[in-house]
């Protein structure tokens, strides 16, 4: 295989497959937004163990929200970088990131010498 694509090609290899990947990250967010809501103090419902266990399952399904939402601003830079026929070039050296790389991440910005 070729390890480099023209502008064409790679608008029709990536960019369906990261929409796909933004809205099903997305909708996965929206199924936790209870686990994310803040825990209530309530002393005569909820023991304090409960509640520890409660505020331990919130901070972790924050910091899933988080890497969800890292993700999709790296999905929209790609997709931006897609649009722009900026995509698959290194942002350090210039040089073409390469279509295997791609195919593994789409939304890298370096080849692997600069990601070293």
């Amino acid at each position: 295989m070729d390890d480099t694509l023209s502008p064409e090609a790679c608008r029709s290899r990536y960019t369906e497959r990261l929409t796909a990947e933004r809205l099903e990250i997305i909708a996965d967010g929206r199924g936790t937004d209870a686990d994310r809501k803040p825990v209530t103090l309530d002393q005569q419902a909820v023991g304090r163990l409960s509640r520890m266990d409660a505020l331990q399952g919130q901070a972790m399904a924050k910091a899933m929200q988080g890497r969800r939402d890292g993700r999709v601003k790296a999905i929209d830079a790609a997709l931006d970088r897609l649009a722009g026929e900026d995509f698959g070039w290194c942002d350090d050296c210039g040089a073409f990131i390469g279509v295997k790389r791609l195919d593994l991440d789409p939304t890298v910005q370096r080849c692997v010498s600069c990601a070293r």
